[in-house]
């Protein structure tokens, strides 16, 4: 796995975000089952920088805590067979990885929801990669059957590395 991380602004997070973010992006590519090697970017930024992001992509003024821009179109979330079959195009030509996409963290939201919601930043942090992962795979939250699949495959991530809701490590 190829992980691309880039860092903006003054704010830092209070732990190794290269090895908390490994952690976190290998559990949800062995639970989903990922078959490929992959290629992710992760930009760790600002609420003024992800806010510009959200109203240039989504037409929504106002900061949020997590984007995710996925690179590929899944017949089913997690539909990883027959990819090759669906172009080269998806695979950097350099290493033969799977580009799965874009994930933008604001670390101002981190820090701010991890007090929010009464758990560590880590904890925060972790989720949010997590959850766009899963973006990633082709899930959605927009309709109710997707939001509980999705939660479902998030709870399960976060089991799997030892970070369970309400945790305050």
């Amino acid at each position: 796995m190829s992980l691309f991380i880039e860092e903006e602004g003054e704010v830092r997070l209070p732990f190794d975000v290269r090895a908390a973010a490994e952690l976190v992006t290998e559990a949800a590519l062995e639970l989903e089952g990922c078959p490929y090697e992959v290629e992710i970017s992760l930009l760790l930024t600002t609420d003024e920088e992800i806010r510009r992001m959200n109203r240039t992509h989504r037409q929504i003024d106002r900061a949020t805590d997590v984007l995710s821009f996925p690179m590929l179109e899944y017949d089913r979330p997690g539909g990883f067979p027959g990819l090759e079959e669906a172009g080269e195009d998806l695979f950097d030509p350099d290493s033969g990885e799977l580009v799965l996409g874009d994930i933008v963290i604001s670390k101002d939201r981190v820090l701010a929801q991890a007090e929010e919601y009464g758990h560590s930043v880590l904890r925060e942090y972790t989720f949010l990669i997590a959850h766009s992962m899963l973006h990633l795979f082709g899930y959605d939250h927009m309709e109710e059957g997707e939001r509980l699949l999705m939660e479902k495959r998030q709870r399960e991530i976060m089991d799997k590395i030892h970070i369970p809701r309400g945790e305050n490590i």
